[in-house]
């Protein structure tokens, strides 16, 4: 079961990059300073008997299943020879499905019918470049066509209608590659029909039914942004957004008849609420609201686009209906199994849905409801071996920092460290800090591959909401501007802290590791506060923020006032003085401890010049580094060789610094799997890495 399970559930697409105990004081950093790495070496325990890493990040049986508009037939994603493709089958008979798509390299992990239900469509990029082609595909007779076949050309489904069923809505950027252009593409035949000529510079564009336009907007020089409609030829300001609310507000549609914008919208509130707005005379009505998060999901009727339900996750989620009818099926949902629920798909008449079932101790469950008769029939778990294995709770809690935010936070403790289960170990263990990426991105309860993984080895792992984070309220997300390597890094101390101090943690034997801005946020650990953690794993971090700002692919212009206001403006003599000042790459002389960095090669965001950097400033100063780059992967690892392959390294290499168990790198790197994986510094510092190289041959 791979941890692109959550992925799936969302969208590929990144924003950038139970029972708890009480908490206890906050320190500004731990109680007592790490031993030295090499203290813990010896306590290595190598252990065949571990869950199996391709247990828990291989592919799944099957995932992420959806309905085609008439309800007859079901689409889903499932492994054809070790690689994720499209199947089609019968609604009722998931086992009767078969392959419709024949991807032999990285996956497929997004896709959804035609409004018609005639074709699949599907995203790809190539070795993850992030230059995603949309792809349809006729599910009768395998035929697939590529509908942005032009090289280097990133495309986006902007529209899907029923009023126009054999056609898409896609933005391409082949004519400047900094902004998409709108186009009508036809599905059967791929030809192309300009809607919009975008010399506007417009970020993100609402179109109704019919694929006209009603709304777009652009980013402003300060970081703001403002709401535009269309008046002839020109575009006619609706309201600015200010930098505060940027990005808590947004439209996210209209209704059917064009009359009504939907929108979240936290202006004059702390949160973003799920808003109704009049088109023609702009009078505003909210619809949803919670205190202290913002909308999560909305539910939508498929024919009109009118909201029917939302969701709000603080530490868990909740649903609120908005209309009665949908109240009483959220309450026989409710009572189908434990676990949060989310409404993946639905017929195009609103009578079926499909439900997923997320709970912390196992795979999706996936079930066919049926509203008329509110039955819900399980289609298929999502990994029966997963499901089959006892494995660890994870447990909310709220973390206060040191100035008073609340950090939501997660923890997750080995099986035999806390045997009752209620969130208290038996004696401090281990600790993995977690963090998260984007930074502008968010940590949920549920199924976590990597806490699960982590805790099978030994270890207590923490997931941290720090500030910067989205989906709570306007004061949580805006107090993380200017703080990277700042307050945002001090509230992962605080919850180490916490942790330390609830005995919850071992205070000598504390890591930190993440993808995107927590591989940052790793590097900061290490360079910063070089006394607070025992070893970090980096994983496609930026090592220096000036380099990192100056490299963002063309079509993130939009994105980069944003980055400018929140990070640090890097055309400002004074931007670029706070840029050096919170880059990892300048404090090399600081590192301590042991660093793991994992790199793909074709990176758009955090290219890999931000890796060979600061491993080559760590051998200029003798300091030891391991270096793992993937030729073939992008921002993370897609594939799950490629994966297991790193995560073989990280528990190794944690078992060194840590003192857990690890399961024995075997034969993860050889022709079982086909790990595409260069170890360019360091394998000696890794429990068998230097032999299972030397067994693969290079």
């Amino acid at each position: 079961m791979s941890s692109r399970t959550h992925l799936l559930l969302t969208s590929l697409a990144l924003t950038a990059l139970a029972c708890a105990p009480r908490p206890g004081p906050v320190a500004s950093e731990p109680e007592e300073s790490p031993a030295e790495p090499t203290a813990a070496a010896p306590t290595a325990r190598p252990d065949a008997t571990l869950v199996p890493r391709a247990v828990l990040f291989g592919n799944p049986d099957r995932e992420a299943p959806e309905l085609s508009p008439d309800g007859q037939r079901l689409l889903y994603l499932a492994p054809v020879d070790g690689v994720l493709n499209v199947w089609v089958g019968p609604a009722g008979q998931p086992d009767a499905a078969r392959p419709i798509t024949q991807d032999r390299l990285r996956g497929i992990y997004e896709a959804t019918w035609s409004a018609d239900g005639e074709r699949v469509l599907y995203l790809q990029d190539r070795a993850g470049d992030e230059n995603w082609h949309v792809h349809a595909v006729d599910p009768a007779s395998g035929e697939s066509k590529d509908l942005s076949p032009y090289p280097g050309v990133r495309a986006q489904i902007v529209g899907i209608s029923p009023r126009r069923p054999r056609e898409l809505l896609v933005g391409m950027n082949d004519r400047d590659p900094a902004w998409y252009d709108l186009y009508r593409v036809d599905l059967r035949t791929g030809a192309r029909t300009l809607v919009h000529r975008n010399e506007q510079r417009l970020g993100r564009y609402i179109a109704d039914d019919g694929y006209r336009l009603r709304f777009a907007t652009r980013a402003l020089a300060d970081g703001s942004s403002e709401l535009l409609a269309p008046r002839g030829k020109d575009w006619q300001r609706v309201f600015v957004i200010g930098l505060a609310d940027a990005m808590t507000t947004k439209p996210i549609g209209v209704d059917a008849a064009g009359e009504t914008l939907y929108l979240l919208d936290s202006r004059d509130r702390e949160t973003e609420a799920l808003v109704a707005r009049d088109v023609r005379t702009g009078k505003q009505q909210v619809l949803a609201e919670n205190a202290k998060a913002g909308v999560g999901t909305v539910l939508t009727e498929p024919r009109t686009h009118r909201p029917l339900a939302v969701t709000f996750t603080h530490t868990r989620q909740q649903w609120q209906a908005l209309d009665p009818a949908v109240e009483a099926d959220l309450a026989a949902l409710r009572q189908v199994r434990d676990g949060d629920f989310t409404i993946t798909s639905q017929t195009l008449d609103g009578k079926q849905w499909i439900v997923a079932y997320s709970v912390d101790t196992g795979p999706n469950r996936y079930y066919r409801y049926d509203r008329a008769t509110r039955r819900a029939d399980l289609l298929f778990v999502a990994d029966a071996e997963l499901a089959a294995l006892t494995l660890s709770k994870m447990h909310p809690v709220v973390i206060p920092a040191r100035d008073g935010l609340e950090l939501v936070s997660y923890y997750t403790l080995p099986l035999a460290a806390d045997p009752d289960g209620d969130g208290v170990p038996s004696a401090p263990v281990p600790l993995v800090l977690r963090v998260h990426g984007g930074p502008w991105f968010r940590d949920h309860w549920g199924f976590d591959p990597v806490h699960q993984w982590l805790a099978n080895r030994g270890y207590a792992v923490m997931s941290v909401n720090f500030r910067g984070s989205t989906g709570f309220t306007k004061r949580h997300l805006n107090a993380g501007d200017h703080e990277w390597a700042g307050k945002m890094h001090d509230d992962l101390l605080d919850a180490v802290a916490w942790a330390n101090a609830n005995k919850i943690s071992d205070p000598a034997r504390v890591a930190i590791m993440g993808g995107s801005y927590g591989g940052y946020a790793t590097l900061v650990g290490m360079t910063f506060t070089p006394d607070a953690f025992a070893c970090g794993v980096d994983v496609v971090g930026p090592s220096n923020l000036e380099t990192l700002l100056r490299s963002f692919p063309p079509y993130w212009a939009a994105n980069a006032a944003r980055w400018a206001a929140r990070v640090g403006d890097v055309a400002t003599e004074e931007g670029r003085a706070l840029l050096r000042d919170r880059s990892p790459l300048h404090r090399v002389d600081k590192i301590q401890r042991p660093l793991l960095i994992g790199q793909g090669a074709n990176d758009p965001r955090v290219k890999q010049a931000e890796s060979d950097q600061i491993v080559a400033a760590m051998q200029a100063k003798g300091l030891p580094v391991t270096y793992v780059l993937y030729p073939d992967e992008g921002h993370g690892f897609q594939r799950p060789a490629n994966e297991i392959s790193f995560n073989a390294i990280t528990e190794a290499f944690l078992a060194r610094c840590l003192g857990g168990t690890y399961q024995p790198i075997g034969d993860d790197f050889n022709n079982n799997n086909g790990a595409s994986l260069e170890v360019r510094a360091g394998a000696e510092h890794v429990p068998g890495l230097a032999e299972a190289l030397q067994a693969r041959g290079r």
